[in-house]
C-alpha cells in the first residue's frame, strides 16, 4: 500500500469520477485506475463500484475512506513537522524598516533571533512605508516596520507599536515657539519641511490638510527625520514630525502640538498572514522586545 494509491482513491471517492480525479492529481486516468486496482488487490476487496456512470464506493470503500484520509493527513503532518524544524535551522528572512529608522527594540529582536537561530540569514531593507507594504504583500519581505495613518494596511496582520499625534517643530525665535499647541491653520501659514509621500507621517499630514481644505507650502522634503529637523533648525520651514521623532531634537527645536489633527500616526510591524516558522519565531522576539512601549 502506497500513499499515492490512497491519494488517488480519496480523489475518486470525492469526485465520483475517474477522469476528474485524474485531472485533480495530475495523473492519467489509466494511471489512477491501475493504482486503485493494485490497492484493491492488496486489500483483497473492491473499493470502487465501476458498474454505473458514476464511480461509487463499495461497502469496503466507505469503510476505508476515513482511514485513507487520516493516513494522508498524518503524512502531511510529518512533512510539516520536518519542514518547521528545517525552517528554523537554515534559510533566510527579509525584514523591512522605514528609512533612517533607529528603533532599538527592532534591533534587539533581530539580535535575539540571530542568537537563537544562527543558521538563518537575516536581510534588512529600507524604504518608505508604501514600498515596504508592497514588499510584504508580494512576499519579497517577510515583515516590515512601517509608519501609517490611522490603521494598518488591509490584508496584513499588524502589531501597532506607537500611536501618536503630529507636532510642528520650530527653532527658537519662531513665532510658534512660545506656544504649547497650534491649529493646522496656524501651522500652514509657514513653509513646511516634512517627510516625502509614501510615509506614515506625510499621509497623516496630507489627509488632515485635505479634510480642512488647506494647501500647505511644502518647502523641503527629506527621507530621514533628522534631515527634516536639521532643515527646520536653520529656519527653512516648520518641521512636521511625530512627538517621538521631535523628542530626539529637543535641543534644536521646540515641539508644538497640532491640536486639530485627528488622524493618529502609527508605527507598526506588518506581515503576511501565512507565517513561516522563522517568521513566527521572529514575531515572538519582536513582541517581547516592543512589550514596554506597546499601546495599552
Amino acid at each position: 500500500m502506497e500513499l499515492r494509491q490512497l491519494e488517488y482513491f480519496v480523489a475518486v471517492a470525492e469526485d465520483a469520477n475517474f477522469t476528474r480525479a485524474a485531472q485533480r492529481v495530475h495523473v492519467s486516468q489509466s494511471g489512477v485506475s491501475a493504482q486503485i486496482r493494485q490497492l484493491e488487490r492488496d486489500l483483497g476487496a473492491p473499493l470502487i463500484d465501476r458498474s454505473g456512470r458514476v464511480a461509487t464506493l463499495t461497502a469496503a470503500g466507505a469503510a476505508a475512506l476515513p482511514h485513507a484520509r487520516a493516513a494522508l493527513a498524518a503524512a502531511a503532518a510529518v512533512r510539516q513537522a520536518v519542514d518547521d524544524v528545517t525552517g528554523l535551522l537554515t534559510g533566510r528572512i527579509v525584514v523591512g524598516m522605514v528609512t533612517a529608522c533607529t528603533i532599538a527594540p527592532l534591533f534587539d529582536a533581530l539580535g535575539a533571533f540571530h542568537l537563537a537561530h544562527p543558521g538563518i540569514e537575516i536581510a534588512l531593507v529600507e524604504g518608505n512605508s508604501d514600498w515596504l507594504v508592497e514588499q510584504v504583500r508580494t512576499g519579497a519581505a517577510d515583515m516590515a516596520l512601517i509608519g501609517t495613518a490611522s490603521a494598518p494596511p488591509e490584508g496584513l496582520d499588524a502589531l501597532t507599536i506607537i500611536s501618536e499625534g503630529l507636532v510642528a517643530a520650530v527653532p527658537v525665535g519662531h513665532p510658534l515657539a512660545g506656544n504649547k499647541a497650534a491649529t493646522l491653520a496656524e501651522v500652514t501659514r509657514y513653509p513646511i519641511v516634512c517627510l516625502p509621500p509614501g510615509t506614515g507621517v506625510r499621509a497623516v499630514f496630507d489627509q488632515d490638510c485635505a479634510a480642512q481644505g488647506r494647501r500647505p507650502d511644502i518647502a523641503f522634503q527629506a527621507s530621514a527625520p533628522g534631515a527634516v529637523a536639521d532643515l527646520a533648525s536653520r529656519g527653512l520651514g516648520v518641521a512636521i514630525l511625530t512627538e517621538t521623532m521631535a523628542a530626539g531634537f529637543s535641543g534644536q527645536l521646540t515641539a508644538v502640538v497640532i491640536e486639530d489633527i485627528v488622524t493618529p500616526a502609527l508605527l507598526a510591524l506588518v506581515w503576511a498572514r501565512a507565517e513561516s516558522p522563522a517568521l513566527h519565531e521572529l514575531l515572538v522576539q519582536s513582541r517581547q522586545a516592543f512589550a514596554p512601549q506597546l499601546p495599552g
